[in-house]
């Protein structure tokens, strides 16, 4: 009986593990990221359109933002949204395709050469 409850504690806790990960905000770089983890991180994505991602990276070259993943055959712009803060671009965060770099601020004239300064 013992084992028993001890099989029944380690199914449970596993299963809180399981979960607890993918609420904790697993996220996966689309630029390295294989098949199967595409298929286990984001939502909507089974094992057909996970091949379809990294196919069309081997043929198109890494990702510049999350917005292109819509040129994948069977990848939406719904589907995108849904996953938008578990995908990870390069090294780091995120990248909004349609967010400006920069502080809004024009950058300072550089000085010229030769004004005597």
């Amino acid at each position: 009986m013992k084992k028993f409850a001890l099989l029944i504690k380690t199914i449970v806790l596993s299963a809180l593990l399981a979960t607890s990960a993918l609420a904790g905000g697993e996220r996966v770089n689309i630029n390295t990221a294989d098949a199967a983890t595409l298929d286990r991180v984001l939502n909507g994505i089974g094992p057909s359109k996970a091949e379809a991602i990294v196919a069309y990276r081997k043929a198109n070259g890494p990702f510049r933002s999350i917005d292109q993943l819509a040129s994948v055959k069977g990848i939406g712009l719904s589907t995108i949204e849904k996953n938008r803060d578990r995908i990870v671009i390069a090294g780091g965060a995120a990248v909004a395709a349609a967010k400006p770099a920069g502080t809004g601020r024009p950058a300072p004239p550089k000085p010229r050469a030769g004004s005597g300064g």
